[in-house]
């Protein structure tokens, strides 16, 4: 997947306001079961948010958003407080939900 424009990144963001978040990242961090979930959100939804219940200074979420990125091919495209906003272009044309701009 070619990386994101700002621009595009700040449209996804818009999309996302309004969502919640489908995934959680506990005490446990980055298990197998956290991507698998990642990646079933992804599937379904191309955009989700990920909320950080434990992991709340900074470094540790951008440490751990990393590893969601790289294990599920997905974009970050922002961050706000404990809440991360991925993002992973459904691979079936037929089931893209979004289009961007």
């Amino acid at each position: 997947m070619e990386k994101l424009k700002g621009s595009q990144k700040k449209y996804l963001r818009g999309l996302a306001h309004s969502k919640k978040p489908l995934v959680f990242v506990g005490q446990k961090g980055i298990t197998p079961t956290l991507i698998k979930a990642v990646n079933e959100a992804l599937e379904t939804h191309e955009l989700i948010k990920v909320k950080f219940i434990e992991f709340k200074e900074k470094d540790q979420k951008d440490e751990v958003s990393g590893i969601i990125e790289q294990e599920t091919g997905s974009e970050m495209v922002g961050m706000i407080g404990h809440m991360a906003i991925f993002y992973r272009r459904q691979k079936d044309p037929e089931k893209r939900k979004i289009t961007i701009p």
